[in-house]
């Protein structure tokens, strides 16, 4: 049926039920009777409310079809159709969004569906806050793109002003747009969980690994950034490179809980730990104080396992040194390495998005708010099942980043239960 048709018919279906519901109004007033609650008005007062919420019903539709829609879309292109006119100007809307579904994940790392609800999500917050004077006429869908063509790909930005006919102040100001909207608006989304959370996340990880009250993966991994951005450089010298650190806390799904990014590179996993409100949090009792249990009478409270450059503390738990072929601190150390496998995964998956995978060339501050977004972006794709952005090419980094001895202590925890609370789950592990 033709799109006019279908809107007349709207239309008439709201005149026919309105006039009906008013005619059944009329009734009630020249016929009224002395009981409001005779058979007659049990029968016409239901009818009554059917044809008002239908009558209203439809000519909301009607309403709503007879305007034009307010959100401008974005002309699907093809971005290797050589009619197109890239003149760099940025007085036109359209983006480079492909219809071609691989191309769509290979330049914004996810499925269109993804993107349009991330759009719809994002809308109100991107179209605001333009440069004082300068407003961008550019749709939600092309600010949005030209963010994530750079996290995905980590194109410069004069190959991001041609594809995207902007220039490279609007392309550069989309991309700080998005970062910021995402790190300020919806850094919820990589929050640790609450008890009741944390709870089906041990239940998971007991599932996988037969250790009980295990609340999250911690591991640390290094990104290279470009060192002559100005005032916040680490180094004067014109493209001298170095690291950024970042402390990751993952559940069995790879979901992100948390991320202390900031940190520079030379720090080991356990100063950035220290350095973490992590770990005052859970230092302090904020976090991860309850549902102790007990094994082989010790008292098992909740915990984190860790790797390489982490202390064995009550609370976060690492692999034994050099244990006995056969034993169960072997197979303790072999569980250890299955759920470390998620946190892995993860870190692979991060440093799969193109700005994150070469050295960063921003400022300290933007790199830092590059890798916030992503992590942002990983949890929010995960919740949608779209594994766009998800590698399986996983490797353990920590040894060739951290530069600490193997298996560091605290000295103010020298007394603590960790070695006993190790020894009692080393029972409980499933035989691997």
């Amino acid at each position: 049926m033709p799109e006019k048709t279908k809107k007349n018919s709207r239309a008439l279906a709201a005149l026919l039920s309105s006039l009906i519901s008013q005619l059944l109004l009329l009734l009630l007033l020249f016929f009224p009777s002395s009981n409001p609650f005779s058979s007659s008005h049990q029968f016409l007062f239901p009818l009554l409310q059917h044809f008002l919420s239908t009558s209203e019903i439809s000519a909301t539709f009607s309403l709503l079809s007879s305007f034009p829609r307010k959100r401008k879309r974005t002309r699907l292109l093809d971005p290797d159709d050589p009619t197109r006119d890239d003149d760099g100007s940025g007085s036109g809307p359209d983006s480079v969004i492909p219809r071609n579904p691989d191309s769509f994940k290979q330049f914004f790392k996810m499925n269109c569906s993804t993107f349009e609800w991330l759009c719809g999500l994002l809308e109100p917050l991107l179209e605001c806050r333009d440069p004082v004077r300068s407003p961008l006429n550019l749709p939600a869908e092309t600010r949005l793109g030209i963010g994530l063509f750079r996290l995905a790909t980590g194109s410069d930005y004069p190959e991001i002003s041609r594809r995207f006919r902007v220039t490279e102040l609007v392309s550069k100001f989309c991309v700080k747009q998005l970062c910021r909207v995402l790190c300020t608006n919806y850094r919820f989304w990589v929050g640790f969980p609450s008890q009741n959370e944390l709870d089906s996340v041990s239940t998971q990880f007991e599932k996988l690994a037969g250790l009980p009250n295990c609340c999250g993966i911690i591991d640390c991994t290094r990104f290279k950034i470009i060192t002559n951005k100005g005032s916040d450089s680490i180094s004067k010298d014109s493209h001298q490179e170095d690291t950024i650190a970042a402390q990751i806390v993952v559940d069995a799904s790879s979901r992100i809980l948390s991320i202390a990014a900031g940190f520079r590179g030379n720090k080991s996993n356990l100063m950035v730990l220290k350095s973490s409100t992590l770990y005052k949090d859970i230092d302090t009792g904020v976090l991860l104080n309850s549902r102790k249990m007990y094994i082989n009478n010790v008292d098992l409270p909740q915990y984190l396992i860790g790797g390489r450059g982490y202390p064995l503390l009550s609370w976060l738990l690492i692999p034994f040194i050099d244990p006995l072929g056969g034993s169960r601190e072997e197979n303790f150390n072999n569980v250890v390495k299955i759920m470390r496998f998620p946190v892995l995964k993860t870190l692979a998956s991060l440093k799969g998005w193109g700005v994150l995978s070469r050295p960063i060339d921003v400022e300290f501050k933007a790199a830092v708010a590059n890798i916030g977004a992503c992590s942002i972006l990983h949890n929010m794709l995960l919740t949608r099942e779209d594994y766009s952005a998800f590698s399986d090419d996983v490797s353990d980094d920590s040894s060739v980043y951290d530069h600490s001895s193997e298996y560091e202590t605290l000295d103010e925890n020298l007394n603590d239960k960790g070695p006993a609370i190790r020894s009692a789950l080393a029972t409980a592990a499933k035989r691997v």
